[in-house]
């Protein structure tokens, strides 16, 4: 068995043992955001999914090289107490941009690949490209954490009043309101297959130099934000607020494309994971770049992924000495906590809750037609900051007002998308550039063709872009039938589909988690493994 273990912010762990692969974050254990420290909950949850005890870890996988003596020692304090004395002889550690772009290759099904990973920092670098063939990966390219794309767009995250390193899908969807009006190569360039940032400082000096640059009001900026939450687009200083946005976006766009085009030289196929590759337009350029068949973004990009990219890693290079390495696709991050019938019935009736066994395709489906909320949890949690249809809230697509329905329900800002689930074969009508392979992760942006526009106005932002997940179903037959049941009500063959929690708390992992959010945001219907509890 090999332990992959992040200690960091989004800590996680990861337990592969043969083909199987358990897999979830510490946020989703102990209901702290984005938590940052050691996943003790995760480990022991991850041993317990697979029955097994510390001594059967073979491997421990350490997503991170730690330079601070303080935080070695704190680490080692932490293994130590789970694995005993002895723990030393297991770890290997696994550096920050390897691990990244090693969950992305291992897991593209290429033998042959490009495997790239930018963030803001990790290790001491932003960025790194690697040549993978055969199972070995070699580093050809890299950037400081100095010159760092992901701390230019934190940076501008911060500039705007949202918090960096946390809220930059809050800036990708601000900006689709308004048109860019800055140029930006003066403050970060492409460099070959790297970056140049101009400005020579990163963090809070960076943000900075940019309200400088920008002339705009840093001391206001948080107080701006928050009009912008509430819905407020059209004072000037919201508006410039949008402008920067939109310039800021557009330039990430402009070098991932830049950068696409390098790659594309190389005449391989591109694996991509890193927090910049949580930005779906900017997927969607570099797509655009290299064709539908030729990216893959893993879907845990960010450092919730890391521990994923450690523990692949080391697998690989194991079957490599042993000649026993192939190349392996991920079919699906169903990896969490799963929770069955019998438990969950236990459950409900301990908490004193009316609920009725129902036959979940055709009971959603109609909840959904009759303009309900409906929280839906099944199966194996999904690892990954994408809700995928196991722990997601359902609506109805073809009511534009569900949208401040759920805003209101679950306080997210009014600015911001949501995205659709739709039938596999059903991708191709709905999306018009679509050029290949349907996208099951929600990582990729795509223009809504026009019919689907006119059926959908719920998930199709005011860019006329759409974050689809297509679902098969072989990969979650229940949820799959949950939609097409909704399509035969509805001529419809896709349902809204957002994440099940409260915006700032992380997605619910367990009954409990469930049954308390559907409360606290008041929604219609809660669906629990076949059990279903209305208001």
């Amino acid at each position: 068995m090999i332990l992959g273990i992040h200690d960091g912010h989004d800590a996680g762990a990861v337990l592969i043992d043969g083909d199987r692969i358990f897999a979830v974050n510490e946020e989703r254990l102990n209901r702290i955001k984005k938590y940052r420290g050691f996943p003790e909950l995760s480990v022991r949850k991850v041993l317990e999914m697979v029955n097994a005890s510390p001594e059967d870890v073979e491997i421990i996988a350490v997503a991170r090289i730690f330079r601070k003596l303080s935080r070695l020692r704190e680490l080692e304090a932490n293994l130590k107490g789970l694995f005993g004395p002895d723990f030393k002889g297991k770890v290997l550690f696994v550096e920050h941009h390897l691990s990244h772009s090693a969950s992305a290759y291992y897991t593209s099904g290429w033998r042959d690949a490009l495997a790239v990973s930018i963030d803001a920092a990790g290790d001491g670098l932003s960025s790194s490209v690697y040549v993978a063939r055969d199972g070995e990966m070699i580093r050809i390219a890299q950037s400081t954490y100095v010159d760092s794309l992901g701390d230019f767009y934190a940076s501008v995250t911060e500039l705007l009043g949202f918090r960096p390193m946390r809220h930059e899908g809050k800036v990708m969807s601000l900006a689709a309101y308004g048109k860019p009006a800055y140029d930006l190569s003066a403050i970060i360039e492409l460099n070959g297959l790297g970056f140049d940032n101009h400005l020579g400082v990163i963090g809070v000096e960076a943000t900075r130099r940019l309200a400088e640059f920008f002339e705009y009001p840093l001391s206001r900026a948080r107080e701006i934000a928050n009009q912008m939450k509430r819905g407020k687009l059209d004072g000037e200083l919201q508006k410039k607020a949008i402008e920067i946005a939109a310039s800021a976006q557009k330039h990430l766009e402009k070098l991932v494309e830049e950068l696409g085009l390098e790659l594309k030289s190389y005449n391989l196929p591109v694996a991509y994971a890193g927090g910049v590759a949580q930005n779906v337009k900017a997927n969607a350029v570099l797509r655009g770049v290299l064709g539908d068949e030729n990216l893959w973004v893993f879907p845990a990009m960010d450092d919730g992924g890391l521990a994923f990219g450690a523990a692949v890693f080391v697998k690989a290079q194991i079957e490599r000495l042993d000649g026993r390495w192939r190349p392996s696709t991920l079919e699906h991050v169903y990896l969490g906590p799963a929770y069955g019938e019998e438990g969950v019935e236990e459950f409900l009736r301990s908490e004193g809750v009316e609920y009725k066994e129902v036959d979940v395709p055709s009971f959603v489906a109609d909840a959904l037609a009759e303009g309900k909320l409906v929280g839906f949890f099944q199966g194996a949690m999904e690892f990954g900051p994408r809700a995928l249809g196991n722990r997601s809230i359902l609506a109805d697509p073809r009511d534009e007002s569900v949208k401040e329905r759920l805003n209101v329900a679950l306080k997210r800002d009014v600015f911001q998308p949501f995205a659709p689930s739709m039938l596999w074969e059903r991708a191709k009508k709905y999306l018009e550039d679509l050029d290949g392979r349907p996208n099951e992760f929600m990582t990729m942006s795509y223009t809504a063709s026009e019919s689907f526009r006119g059926e959908v106005p719920a998930v199709v932002h005011v860019d006329g872009t759409t974050r689809p997940q297509a679902v098969r179903r072989e990969v979650n037959p229940t949820y799959y039938g949950v939609i097409k049941a909704f399509e035969r009500r509805s001529g419809l063959g896709a349902v809204l589909n957002t994440s099940f929690n409260m915006h700032g708390e992380p997605i619910v992992c367990s009954p409990a988690d469930a049954l308390r959010t559907f409360k606290k945001a008041g929604l219609d219907v809660l669906v629990v493994e076949g059990f279903a509890v209305t208001r």
